[in-house]
């Protein structure tokens, strides 16, 4: 029977104030296909059978070979005490650990989470987490808008697509504008600037996989007084100069390389990093550290910029339960690795990606050579993306290829990466399934791009 603490004249008494003469006036905005829409649900199922059937889906989770897929998402080592500590009952939870006097443990995990990302960005001011890389990017957006007042957004192309259609979602509602700055030989040229923009975008590596010219990104958006944004890989910075080392104002990114399993792409947790005087315009909020009243180190949540906390005007977001738990495994990750690690694992990728580039290269396979690149890299095909991936998948056993979106302009073509994961064996065995799927040789590069 369903809970509800509404007696019959309760709900009378609301149909009257409302002049309503019954419940079903009272949803008839509501089109019948969406308020009581036909479900397509198999029959029920006893304990045993539905854990027999949720094993079977989990078991679509695992996949026996190397992963070169890339594109967001990789498949990076993570030590067994990242699980082991982060998986406590203490940190199991995303909720607001808004009683500090018995969330010190979560507490100090975040300010600790705080810490490593800024010291990995070189920014001062991170935040408790965001939700996901594309959410990140989209309030970043939004806290450019607010410090400048201003109403234009200027986003390279080679941000990643799903963060520049969340970026449009969050901001279709505004008055300001998204433009976006095409794709010159795989990188982001200067754009044309004007006093209105406030702010751009662009990542680091692109979306393709190239590294861009940030520092001269970042002088054109400072030139009209307008914010820089960058949108990181985290695990680059360990090789890549940090954001704030060019100048950006803002950094933003995903951090599932940083000891998050792929699982399906989720669940992930977004990163927030600013400049100091842009602290009172960070969305979420932020764990400090002080005293008790026993003069003991203790943690508090601080400067929560949530409508739930200050007048809702004035409220610079709505983030309330976010990936904390997410956020808790890289806190783990990072300090269980450490700089040297994690400098390793960064190295060790980019060499093993330049390795399986030259090596589908040599077999005849048609790689993007373009500018530098980190671990990830575009290889054109004959066949579309999708069934090249299908294909290494059924017949190779290889989880790699993510097709690469038309309005690119690369025609059919893949992203493949490369992790620290990948042994010389592995990259052998994706050059022989390029050539077993007649992907090797490949077809032609178009005209003025470089290719292997």
């Amino acid at each position: 029977m369903d809970y509800t603490p509404h007696t019959d004249a309760d709900i009378r008494r609301a149909l009257d104030t409302l002049g309503l003469a019954s419940l079903d006036d009272l949803f008839a905005d509501i089109p019948a296909s969406l308020l009581d829409p036909e479900l397509d649900l198999p029959a029920a199922l006893d304990e045993t059978r539905l854990l027999r059937h949720l094993e079977s889906l989990a078991a679509r989770n695992e996949h026996p070979g190397p992963s070169f897929l890339g594109g967001g998402v990789r498949d990076h080592f993570i030590p067994a005490v990242t699980p082991a500590l982060a998986l406590q009952s203490a940190f199991v939870t995303s909720y607001t650990p808004y009683q500090a006097e018995v969330s010190q443990g979560l507490l100090q995990a975040t300010f600790e989470y705080q810490t490593l990302m800024s010291e990995l960005t070189g920014l001062p001011i991170s935040n408790a987490s965001m939700y996901d890389g594309a959410t990140a990017v989209a309030e970043a957006a939004l806290l450019a808008v607010r410090q400048t007042n201003r109403s234009k957004v200027v986003v390279s192309h080679g941000v990643h697509p799903e963060s520049r259609e969340v970026l449009a979602t969050y901001l279709s509602a505004l008055d300001v504008t998204v433009e976006t700055v095409a794709l010159d030989d795989l990188v982001t040229p200067v754009p044309a600037l004007d006093d209105q923009v406030a702010c751009v975008i662009a990542q680091q590596p692109n979306f393709l996989g190239y590294l861009e010219r940030m520092p001269e990104l970042a002088e054109a958006a400072h030139a009209v007084g307008a914010l820089f944004v960058a949108a990181v890989d985290p695990l680059s910075l360990a090789v890549l100069a940090e954001p704030g080392s060019y100048g950006a104002d803002i950094a933003v990114g995903d951090g599932q390389v940083l000891g998050n399993p792929t699982n399906f792409g989720g669940p992930h947790f977004g990163f927030m990093v600013v400049a100091e005087r842009l602290l009172r315009q960070l969305p979420g909020r932020l764990v400090g550290q002080t005293t008790d009243v026993d003069g003991e180190r203790a943690f508090v949540l601080t400067l929560q910029a949530r409508e739930q906390h200050i007048r809702r005007s004035k409220a610079k977001s709505n983030i309330c339960s976010n990936h904390q738990l997410a956020a808790v495994m890289a806190t783990v990750n990072l300090s269980a690795l450490g700089p040297v690690g994690l400098t390793s694992m960064a190295r060790r990728s980019a060499e093993q990606a330049h390795a399986l580039a030259d090596a589908l290269a040599a077999a005849g396979a048609d790689v993007v050579r373009g500018p530098n690149f980190f671990c990830e890299f575009v290889v054109r095909t004959a066949q579309p993306g999708a069934t090249v991936r299908r294909r290494l998948r059924e017949e190779a056993g290889l989880a790699a290829g993510v097709p690469i979106p038309e309005d690119y302009g690369l025609g059919n073509a893949v992203l493949l990466a490369a992790t620290e994961r990948i042994e010389d064996e592995d990259i052998a065995r994706l050059a022989a399934a390029f050539e077993a799927i007649g992907e090797a040789p490949g077809a032609a590069a178009p005209e003025g791009v470089a290719h292997g």
